[in-house]
């Protein structure tokens, strides 16, 4: 074998290898990225232009406390991001019904809870903020009540009050 046709042969096989692992590559930067990243100071509404007080630490049932807080909007209106950030759970669970939680700048998990349903999400996917993450419902332990959104964020030290972070027209 020629030296020319063993060098394009090298060549081939690197750009193979590397169109393989590109976008586990990318992702991996993005999440270097993302973990590295201050956690903001400010956030957009989820609900552009929907008013909301803040309803942290308010009683909930079982001695509970309220770890977020209640956008309340019509069903099915369009919940976005608020920040950019790597999807990390799309399901149910018995508080907060139909739930989708992102892992945004600043080790921060951003939570939005009681959706009536959810776009095209997956686990693993990055978002920007913006996206829609779901639409406005009343599942889980809010059965029956207005229709809201729940939204809180957790840290590694555990829930802050977003309250003072979101944009509140």
């Amino acid at each position: 074998m020629s030296r020319p046709l063993r060098r394009l042969l090298v060549f081939a096989l690197l750009a193979g290898l590397l169109a393989l692992l590109w976008p586990g590559l990318r992702l991996a930067w993005q999440g270097a990225q993302l973990v590295g990243a201050p956690a903001p100071t400010t956030l957009p509404n989820p609900l552009p232009g929907r008013r909301f007080a803040d309803t942290w630490a308010a009683a909930r049932s079982g001695g509970r406390r309220h770890e977020g807080v209640d956008i309340f909007a019509p069903r099915g209106t369009p919940i976005r991001a608020t920040t950019r950030g790597f999807v990390v759970y799309v399901g149910h669970n018995p508080l907060g019904g139909r739930t989708v939680m992102v892992l945004g700048p600043g080790q921060q998990r951003h939570y939005y809870a009681h959706l009536d349903r959810y776009p095209n999400l997956r686990m693993g996917r990055w978002i920007g903020a913006g996206t829609v993450v779901g639409y406005v419902g009343d599942s889980g332990n809010a059965k029956g009540t207005p229709t809201h959104l729940h939204y809180g964020i957790y840290t590694p030290s555990g829930a802050i009050n977003p309250y003072p972070l979101l944009q509140n027209p």
